[in-house]
């Protein structure tokens, strides 16, 4: 059988010249896609894509995206090749937009004539200084890009669901054991044959970068340290390769699974799972669509500067296209059923 096609060499000139929306092309990590149909869909808004037509991209898409992106969400036909980096110069190379920090915190100032507002920077306090975990979650808030603060934070719509979440954990309570010998606790317990320090193990989470430049990396680490399982997630920051090679000797992992509405995509992630050593594979069943998060959407607009309407828009073409949420929702398949449960333990 003959060996899969070599890609195909291109200049950053040629690409250049697809740098309208009807002909659009971008550069992502060393590689040029046709991008025309996708802006159209783009989760984070089709000027993303269309702003950045002709250009290579990567700087603004990699503070969330993995560089395996486009790997996982277009066909094969549409990288057009690989871009020889000799011919990439400054004003071929997109740049990303200034970070909106939030706005610094008032302070009173009460003045003996009148009464004024002062700014206040947010300092943020030791790691010692924080003691649980609305500790962390207030630091954050003040810390963190609007729209990191908007995915992680948010919830569905009117935010029922996320409010009675944290009332029904609110309501375990623990039940006592009296004249028990506490002197010598050991909490170590095992998860699937893992051994793990604590009943607990760190859960896959998405965009792990929205929070920090280091992202999935820095918590295989962590939880090394730790001495508890980390479940790698899906849609990570960082490729698989990436946070496998984050692993120290013996270290185990878990992973999640977003199937993939290309099945293909999918199978390949298990395999490479598998051939990682991965301890076990957790399938999401509970998420076909992700809820519409509307402090999520409306930091997209904040994140793109958007402050008129389009030319779409006039013609009444609306783009309510949802930000991080509505980008993870691309990758999973809707029509998961009991019917697929063969398929995955195949």
């Amino acid at each position: 059988m003959a060996g899969a096609e070599a890609p195909r060499t291109l200049s950053m000139k040629e690409v250049a010249k697809h740098n309208a929306k009807e002909d659009c092309w971008v550069v992502l990590y060393g590689k040029a896609y046709d991008l025309t149909r996708f802006g159209k869909v783009h989760p984070g808004g089709a000027h993303l894509i269309y702003d950045n037509a002709g250009k290579d991209a990567t700087a603004v898409f990699d503070p969330i995206h993995p560089k395996d992106i486009m790997d996982k969400l277009l066909k094969p036909a549409l990288t057009m090749g690989v871009v020889d980096p000799a011919t990439i110069k400054e004003e071929h190379i997109a740049k990303p937009p200034a970070p909106k920090h939030v706005a610094p915190k008032k302070k009173a100032v009460v003045d003996a004539a009148q009464q004024g507002f002062e700014a206040q920077e947010f300092v943020k306090p030791p790691l010692a200084a924080m003691l649980n975990t609305f500790d962390f979650e207030s630091v954050a808030r003040e810390t963190m890009e609007p729209q990191a603060w908007g995915y992680y934070s948010s919830g569905g719509d009117d935010e029922i669901t996320l409010r009675d979440n944290h009332m029904a954990f609110q309501r375990i309570t623990m039940r006592p054991r009296i004249l028990v010998n506490v002197r010598e606790i050991d909490m170590a317990t095992s998860f699937l044959g893992v051994a793990s320090s604590l009943p607990l193990y760190f859960s896959a989470t998405a965009l792990a970068k929205l929070a920090h430049p280091d992202g999935e990396v820095a918590i295989v680490r962590a939880a090394k340290k730790a001495g508890v399982p980390y479940m790698l997630p899906t849609l990570s920051s960082y490729t698989l390769e990436e946070m496998l090679a984050a692993r120290s000797p013996g270290q185990q992992l878990f992973a999640q699974l977003y199937v993939n509405p290309e099945r293909s995509r999918s199978e390949e992630y298990v395999k490479k799972l598998e051939a990682a050593g991965v301890k076990a594979l957790f399938v999401t069943v509970d998420a076909p669509q992700l809820g519409r998060r509307e402090k999520d959407m409306r930091n997209k607009f904040t994140q793109q500067g958007s402050n008129v309407q389009s030319e779409e828009e006039e013609e009444g073409e609306v783009d309510r296209s949802q930000g991080a949420t509505r980008a993870i929702s691309s990758y999973i398949d809707p029509g998961l059923s009991w019917e697929d449960v063969p398929w995955l333990k195949s």
